[in-house]
């Protein structure tokens, strides 16, 4: 190895660690989005449908003068607009299984099924970007998902077809995750927030709108919700945009396969949140799962500062 190569690795590598954090926080963020979208589904009687197109409206709006403050009004328009309107229309789609999930099973239950993502994510990071995945990683992959079958205490009930619906999430996610990787840089990290935000929101629009023409309760919509309502609703919305964002920021920097593992963080942040909201507090063979889970990603964050510091 010539004296040059060390110094032309190290940036990439501490760009791989920064992208890890970025990624852990966001991971963090995203499940007290989907508490608050439980909450307003059981608790308001808020159909998923609306909940999930209040999300989508909210990232839109909030990313927008962001985007108009760095680049104008033209940078609102991406340089791939069709493909950033196909990651919002697969995120809006993945979003709205697991809003239907969560209104009718536990909220650690959903995020344990939808864990099967990380798995699905680094078999299309090999067949689809070509990265190359050592044993470390699918070590740290598969550690995480026996802590979550151990947080989820799998049974026949949890595995019928209402488990279809974070099934699907996972699936979908884990796709909009690598189109994040093939997005590249070409448009900043807002101006596909917008697009991602307009292209959901108009499958969503289209999608509630002939619900609530056919009666269909889970993607109906309604106006007369007092001020409450609404804003949680926004406050759903803000979460999701800004949790997104970050994870957006992470897989600009880092391998999909690298962060892989910090998916399993989710569980952290849906355990407390389930607790505080609904009640639902962890049992001890539950908490030995979530140690599982964070010591794979730590694991990962480890070996990768290691290879940076050498």
């Amino acid at each position: 190895m010539s004296k040059a190569e060390p110094s032309a690795v190290k940036p990439q590598l501490d760009e791989h660690l920064g992208g890890m954090v970025i990624c852990a926080a966001g991971m963090l963020i995203i499940p007290l989005m989907d508490a608050v979208a439980k909450w307003l589904a059981v608790v308001e009687g808020v159909s998923p449908g609306q909940i999930t197109l209040a999300r989508f409206v909210v990232q839109a709006l909030l990313s927008a003068p962001f985007v108009i403050a760095a680049a104008g009004i033209g940078g609102l328009w991406p340089k791939r607009p069709m493909f950033n309107v196909m990651r919002g229309a697969i995120l809006a789609i993945a979003s709205l299984l697991f809003f239907l999930a969560v209104k009718y099973m536990p909220l650690a239950d959903a995020i344990a099924v939808f864990f099967v993502e990380p798995l699905i994510l680094t078999v299309l990071s090999v067949v689809v970007l070509r990265e190359k995945v050592g044993w470390r990683r699918i070590s740290a992959v598969l550690v995480g998902f026996t802590g979550a079958l151990i947080v989820i205490q799998p049974s026949f009930e949890l595995f019928g077809p209402v488990s279809l619906l974070p099934l699907g999430t996972a699936t979908l996610f884990a796709t909009y995750l690598i189109l994040n990787r093939l997005g590249g840089t070409e448009d900043s990290a807002m101006t596909m927030q917008v697009a991602a935000g307009a292209g959901g929101s108009l499958v969503l629009l289209a999608a509630s709108g002939a619900g609530t023409m056919a009666g269909v309760e889970n993607l109906a919509l309604r106006l007369d919700y007092p001020p409450s309502i609404w804003g949680l609703l926004f406050l759903a919305g803000a979460i999701g945009m800004f949790g997104h964002h970050l994870i957006l920021l992470g897989f600009r920097v880092a391998p999909a396969s690298l962060l892989a593992p910090f998916q399993y963080l989710e569980i952290v942040s849906a355990a407390g949140a389930g607790l505080l909201l609904f009640g639902d507090f962890p049992t001890a063979s539950k908490w030995l799962g979530i140690a599982m889970i964070v010591g794979a990603g730590l694991y990962v964050f480890w070996r990768e500062n290691k290879a940076a510091r050498s």
